[in-house]
């Protein structure tokens, strides 16, 4: 938090703090952020990115006067998307920025700053990234990047985390163990969430590569179950993937006692066996559901004339489009199969079978799954990171906070 008062660090320009989840990170720097910008600045603006805006409020904003509390006053202006904060007379802006794609660069252009924190930064395209350094152009001004690892193949990897020297920054190597809130049973749930490259990653926060199977902790004889093991009652889900020539695929989930059961599931593969239309698609999911009542459909949001099809059947109001963020959704997968909170009904081939194949791209320069054998694992992503994460909170819960610190 006070990195930049000690005198062998008081030339550099930025700071870089990586390493496993859960480990203070986000604390330390947007305290830090904070602290530094209002001890050297008066009437500056700022930057705090975040890949959307919605994920920065979560993470960082609404958590500030918590943090803060009895150091810094902090006004939020929501629709200004701003923070004004002040302390012993002084005052600073501090304007949210959302990083979310290559085109999101042209929201941070024309603006001057005097240093900028970037909550996460490995989510978020370079050319954004670089724009908003671009803008730091008052004297005296820093850069600060937080993230937990990706594979070291990643831009911010390769340019910053390596070259940190040459960049002129302090890097910071953080593990759950630098978070004194966590307790030994807390760290040792959050170490048996994960398995493969995000135990390496969330956990041992290293930037590996991924590779082999995505799922490689599903087994067929512990993740399966039978009609006689099968829950009597729970809420109804159905996700779906959408294809036309490529696989079409939907899954009927029953959530009970913290388990999502896959029930049973619609698969056609329009090459291997015809094309079908929208209605015919629309029939068979109808046929899936039966007599329950199903909560939520979650269908892949590019489906659009799908969607439109089964809207006219009534069912507008039970439509949620899926969260289709992969490596995110990968992962809370990996964590809910990992935990047996996600099984299988033995008749489920297609699920079965796309597990034993969906493998990572060995070839591709970031993380990517292979376009191959995907389709009941995308709709099975899709239920978990749109509707399942939301029922187990601790599957994405966000950071403890601290108070305490002093201006």
């Amino acid at each position: 938090m006070t990195w930049w008062k000690r005198p062998a660090f008081k030339n550099l320009d930025g700071i870089i703090c990586d390493g496993s989840i859960r480990s203070g990170k986000t604390v330390s720097m947007s305290v830090g952020f904070i602290m530094w910008a209002m001890t050297r600045f008066d009437g500056e603006v700022f930057g705090i990115c975040g890949k959307t805006i919605e994920s920065l409020r979560r993470n960082v904003v609404t958590q500030l006067p918590n943090w803060l509390e009895g150091i810094v006053t902090i006004k939020e202006r929501r629709n200004e998307n701003k923070l004004v904060v002040t302390v012993n007379g002084r005052s600073n802006i501090f304007y949210l920025f959302g990083g979310r794609d290559e085109s999101s660069y042209a929201l941070i252009q024309g603006i001057t700053l005097a240093g900028v924190l970037f909550d996460e930064v490995a989510l978020m395209p370079r050319s954004f990234v670089e724009q908003a350094l671009a803008r730091c152009s008052v004297t005296g001004s820093t850069f600060w990047f937080n993230c937990n690892p990706g594979g070291p193949g990643h831009w911010f990897y390769k340019e910053w985390v390596q070259k940190n020297v040459e960049k002129n920054v302090l890097y910071l190597h953080f593990t759950m163990e630098d978070n004194y809130s966590l307790s030994n049973t807390t760290r040792q749930r959050y170490e048996r969430l994960y398995s493969g490259v995000f135990y390496d990653r969330y956990v041992r926060g290293l930037w590996v590569v991924a590779a082999g199977l995505v799922f490689p902790m599903f087994d067929r004889q512990h993740h399966t179950f039978t009609d006689a093991t099968a829950p009597q009652s729970g809420e109804w889900f159905i996700s779906i993937d959408y294809g036309i020539q490529n696989p079409f695929s939907a899954g009927l989930w029953c959530v009970s006692g913290g388990v999502a059961y896959r029930m049973a599931e619609y698969y056609h593969d329009g090459r291997a066996s015809g094309q079908r239309t929208d209605e015919e698609h629309a029939d068979a999911v109808i046929a899936l559901a039966g007599k329950r009542f199903i909560k939520r459909f979650v269908i892949d949001p590019s489906a659009t004339s799908f969607i439109a099809c089964m809207r006219r059947r009534g069912l507008a109001q039970r439509i949620q489009p899926a969260n289709n963020d992969v490596i995110p959704g990968i992962a809370n997968v990996a964590a809910v199969l990992k935990q047996n909170r996600l099984r299988v009904h033995e008749n489920c081939k297609d699920f079965i079978r796309e597990a034993g194949l969906y493998s990572w791209d060995s070839k591709a320069t970031e993380d990517k799954p292979i376009k191959q054998n995907d389709h009941a694992m995308d709709d099975t992503r899709y239920f978990v990171r749109t509707i399942f994460r939301k029922i187990l909170p601790a599957i994405d819960r966000p950071p403890v906070g601290v108070k305490g610190a002093t201006l």
